[in-house]
């Protein structure tokens, strides 16, 4: 798995999903590491929070990796960098508004000095190993989105990162069709692509059209509290906010540490620098209802997050009947029935609701099928490959791009090891390439017994049979419906026990896995006919 006299990607996140991206290029012994990601934890890891892609692959082989590369600074690419760049030994790059984002999260876990954290100016190049690159802007919901320009002995790749085409993005420069023209012209060897909005038959839209909605929107309640949810990284999104809190001479309040944290960052880094002043909670209480516009997070359902408690009414900001809330954003999949749940909350207190399905008050960070298609016209790479998505984005990205006219697409899933160059590309190997959850302060594997124990008790139970050496057997059932039968069931269990273990002949009476093994088995089909369910079964027998 060394790379040898070749040009290989592998992706070890985010191929065959959305989130946790981490790709991986090699060529001449080296491998580069893009993006260093993480996603939230669902329902099928209960109890956790976070998800990460396991780097064991590459932590095997850090000896051979030159640096981790940063497109940009959300979630999805740099959460993981606290929990794995001090082990992966190499410094990190990034431009300035990431890397200062990237500094709080080593910061805040005590790694800042442990950690080398490398800024580049936007537009200067830099080599690592056999890779010398650059990076490019280009539009995205965040400031500083860049792709890549990755130049190697075997030809150019053109790394998207996360992106779109904007005409009015109001924050930042993207690269114009010129540029990327240039670029083409010059030759690509292989595009690696955002494919999540390729079913999207129109383009994203303009960061413009939202500030021009939002005026009209907000504009149209007056004597109202207006309350507006976005995704907090979106400081261009934040500064039309500002301009429109101006514009409808209301003042502006910030509810939601992320947003702080991020308004902070922007100003550090020389964005919103005519953001107006804010007011606290309790001036924003007291002014008139039209004369406030509320900025909070919580849009996708965070049960934690200012919206959520806005909701329930157990935050320092509240609402009345009548009262306007924005949802400023896109309803994440995954987060229908979070946000479902806010939003029958506000209802239900009678407060009006606007969501992007009513008005253009949010466009996509992500690229669009024309936007694709004119990505490619633009770049004229020899073979696609799709990644940010799950995998029948990426399938239906190959086929748009063949359609296009581009000779080669090669759909691969997280894992896959692919040659780019040279000869044809495609699948030479599988490496590692599973998923670690954050449980508690632990980094376990996701299919560890600890998360697979955990899904059998959600879903059926636990028995749990104690005998103590005195021919006593005591049962207790936690999680089964049995609220009204439940001692009836207990007393059948232990009878059912007891029965089991005068069955055993000879030496098994005095083996304790037998012992073990009937009791289990006896409360197991007790549990099963009294409830319908085959929990998990814990016998405790008396120290030897």
């Amino acid at each position: 798995m060394k790379p040898g006299k070749e040009l290989l990607f592998c992706a070890l996140g985010g191929s065959g999903e959305i989130g946790m991206n981490v790709n991986l290029y090699g060529a001449d012994g080296k491998w580069l590491m893009v993006d260093l990601g993480m996603t939230f934890g669902a329902n099928e890891y209960p109890g956790t929070e976070l998800v990460f892609a396991d780097l064991e692959f590459i932590e095997e082989r850090k000896k051979d990796l030159v640096g981790v590369v940063l497109t940009h600074a959300h979630e999805d690419h740099i959460g993981a960098v606290p929990y794995f760049a001090q082990e992966l030994g190499v410094p990190l790059y990034a431009t300035p508004f990431t890397a200062r984002l990237v500094a709080d999260k080593l910061q805040e876990a005590g790694l800042l000095k442990e950690v080398q954290l490398k800024v580049i100016d936007h537009l200067e190049p830099f080599q690592l190993g056999p890779f010398s690159m650059r990076y490019l802007p280009l539009a995205h919901s965040i400031a500083e989105g860049n792709a890549l320009v990755i130049e190697t002995p075997y030809g150019r790749v053109f790394h998207t990162g996360d992106w779109k085409l904007d005409d009015d993005p109001l924050v930042g420069v993207p690269a114009t069709a010129a540029e990327l023209t240039a670029i083409g012209d010059q030759g690509v060897l292989a595009l690696v692509c955002d494919s999540t909005n390729v079913f999207n038959p129109n383009s994203s839209g303009s960061e413009g059209a939202v500030r021009a909605a939002l005026l009209e929107e907000v504009g149209r309640h007056h004597g109202k509290r207006v309350l507006v949810t976005t995704f907090a990284s979106n400081v261009a999104r934040l500064q039309t906010l500002g301009e429109v809190a101006v514009a409808t001479k209301r003042r502006l309040c910030v509810a939601g540490r992320s947003l702080d944290r991020i308004i902070r960052t922007a100003q550090a880094s020389g964005y919103l620098k005519n953001l107006p002043d804010l007011v606290d909670f309790d001036t924003a209480m007291n002014l008139p209802r039209g004369e406030v516009l509320i900025l909070a997070t919580g849009g996708q359902g965070e049960p934690r997050a200012a919206l959520s408690r806005i909701a329930e009414d157990t935050h320092q900001i509240a609402l009345e009947a009548g009262d306007v809330v924005l949802f400023s954003s896109r309803q994440i999949p995954g987060n229908e029935i979070a946000i479902g749940r806010i939003q029958n909350r506000l209802a239900g207190r009678d407060i009006t609701m606007v969501t992007d399905r009513q008005a253009e008050i949010h466009v996509s960070g992500h690229p669009g099928r024309p936007e694709l298609e004119a990505m490619y016209d633009w770049l004229r790479p020899e073979i696609l490959v799709p990644v940010h998505g799950e995998l029948r984005h990426m399938r239906e990205q190959a086929r748009v791009g063949r359609t296009k006219g581009i000779p080669k697409a090669v759909v691969q899933q997280n894992g896959d090891l692919i040659r780019l160059a040279p000869g044809k590309p495609g699948k030479i190997s599988e490496v590692r390439a599973g998923r670690l959850v954050l449980d508690g302060d632990i980094l376990t594997p996701a299919d560890g017994e600890a998360i697979v124990m955990r899904r059998r008790l959600a879903a059926n139970g636990l028995v749990i049979v104690v005998l103590d050496g005195k021919g006593r057997v005591h049962v207790e059932g936690i999680g089964l419906p049995l609220d009204e039968d439940y001692d009836d069931f207990t007393a059948e269990a232990r009878e059912d026990v007891a029965v089991a273990l005068t069955k055993l002949k000879g030496g098994a009476r005095h083996d304790r896995e037998a012992v073990s093994e009937a009791a289990r088995l006896a409360a197991r089909r007790a549990a099963q006919r009294w409830s319908g369910k085959k929990p998990q079964v814990r016998v405790i027998l008396p120290e030897p």
